[in-house]
């Protein structure tokens, strides 16, 4: 029955991989170059991020990159079983790095989402079928209009299972053919994370009637939601 339940998840992808390039090709417009001139911003050293599961088994982190985080985390805070997100920046070399450091590429860093879930609600291979399906995983270092290594994809695992069952899903993709091109996501191990500046933060909903966010994040969500309506908050 799992075997059965993964390959629908892949067979679907297809559905999600359309829309998401369609989206791309509608709004022209980098999606994290705007607003930059925002409020002042907080930053915080990994170390002080450690997992919500050091004080409660039931919790855990995950920490995804794909494309602005805008867009991830207006997809994931949906979901049920997601306690809490922020957007920030991890897998980089440079300590507390502002937005406009990780925009010049020199940082190392890419966009990601910092992702606390509860386990009982929702399992970490569910929120990996939805980081597979809602962006492109075969274009390296850009998504849509986004170009630099600050959004490629990528998934930062905290723990050994996490990195298992990522690589698992990445090669069972690749096998199905369900994407024309590789899947060029990385696996990295988790390091570091630093929580981006204030205005960031529930961008899509404190935005939505901002451009980019009508233009491209709201199909995204809108397909998303149409998909994955049993896992959404009521």
């Amino acid at each position: 029955m799992e075997i059965l339940q993964r390959k629908n998840r892949i067979m679907n992808l297809s559905i999600l991989r359309v829309g998401v390039t369609l989206i791309a090709v509608i709004f022209f417009v980098s999606a994290c170059g705007q607003n930059k001139n925002n409020s002042s911003s907080y930053k915080m050293n990994a170390e002080t991020n450690q997992k919500a599961e050091d004080n409660n088994s039931t919790i855990d982190t995950a920490t995804f990159g794909a494309g602005c985080f805008w867009c991830v985390e207006a997809v994931f805070q949906r979901l049920d079983g997601v306690i809490s997100i922020k957007s920030g920046y991890s897998g980089g070399n440079v300590k507390n790095p502002s937005y406009k450091e990780v925009c010049a590429g020199t940082t190392g860093h890419a966009e990601v989402c910092q992702i606390i879930f509860n386990k009982t609600k929702i399992s970490f291979d569910e929120l990996l079928e939805v980081f597979w399906k809602t962006h492109d995983p075969t274009t390296l270092n850009s998504q849509g209009n986004d170009f630099g290594t600050q959004y490629r994809s990528a998934i930062f695992y905290h723990n050994e299972e996490q990195k298992q069952l990522a690589e698992k899903y990445k090669k069972e993709i690749n096998t199905s053919g369900a994407y024309p091109s590789p899947i060029v996501t990385e696996i990295t191990k988790f390091t570091n994370y630093y929580p981006a500046e204030d205005y960031h933060q529930n961008y899509f909903n404190q935005n939505g009637n901002q451009g980019y966010c009508k233009y491209v994040i709201q199909p995204k969500v809108d397909k998303f939601e149409s998909i994955f309506k049993n896992k959404l908050k009521k």
